[in-house]
């Protein structure tokens, strides 16, 4: 929740981003965690075109209106989908290399900016957090803080569309019970690293948080969730307004 942005030998998603599109391969994208197995990131992923999204981003696409600015923006495959839509869209993300793949395969409005960064400012018609959006918070504790800077950056009658998933299939028992510690932190704070190459990010927490209690604190802050549409996987699409 730091209003910094990475530096590029701290920057793994970026390089990995950079080399897939200059040479349209990459190394491995590791992601390591305290509470996983070691995993990775398919960089090609991250270039899908609107036909390879699932239902859920697609449904995103078709929702965007007016002015959007599309979050922790990535290599850009949400930006680029709705500029060719002719739809007026800004991607931001704290990733330079990331941002400078952006701008290389033609989004027209590119910044490399925290969204914390107070020195940032507009007003948006439509803000996108996808990708578990919420993860940017790190902490159950900042996701106040997350939606209130949301609020400061939408329009009266703007939209957030953000996404998110349930961890709790993952405590799930055979018998449909579920085996988690209520006097534990929230079973969806998790921590993530990142190392391409010899590429080390530094580690950082990433928010999965459930629709419910994800409902209940932005009606505290200010903002209606309503869940727009379910993935297949305890994934879910839900849009935030202002509360009148």
């Amino acid at each position: 929740m730091v209003n910094s942005i990475l530096s590029k030998d701290k920057d793994p998603m970026g390089a990995a981003i950079l080399d897939y599109l200059t040479t349209g391969k990459s190394d491995t994208l590791r992601i390591i965690s305290s509470m996983f197995e070691e995993d990775e990131m398919p960089v090609p992923h991250l270039f899908r075109t609107q036909h390879d999204m699932p239902l859920l981003e697609r449904k995103v696409l078709d929702l965007s209106r007016g002015k959007i600015l599309d979050v922790g923006a990535g290599a850009g495959c949400h930006a680029l989908a709705l500029q060719k839509q002719n739809k007026d869209v800004t991607a931001i993300d704290i990733s330079p290399l990331s941002c400078e793949a952006m701008l290389q395969r033609g989004i027209n409005k590119v910044q490399c900016v925290n969204l914390f960064d107070e020195s940032f400012k507009g007003k948006y018609d439509t803000i996108l957090l996808l990708m578990n959006g919420t993860g940017i918070a790190g902490k159950i504790s900042n996701l106040p803080k997350l939606f209130n800077r949301l609020k400061e950056l939408l329009s009266p009658d703007g939209q957030v569309l953000i996404d998110s998933s349930d961890l709790k299939y993952i405590y799930e028992n055979e018998d449909g019970s579920f085996d988690i510690d209520l006097n534990a932190a929230y079973y969806g704070e998790v921590d993530y690293q990142m190392i391409y190459k010899d590429i080390e990010g530094k580690p950082f927490d990433w928010l999965y948080v459930d629709f419910h209690l994800l409902s209940t604190i932005a009606e505290a802050n200010g903002l209606h969730a309503k869940l727009i549409a379910e993935g297949e996987h305890y994934d879910y699409l839900a849009k935030l307004s202002r509360i009148l």
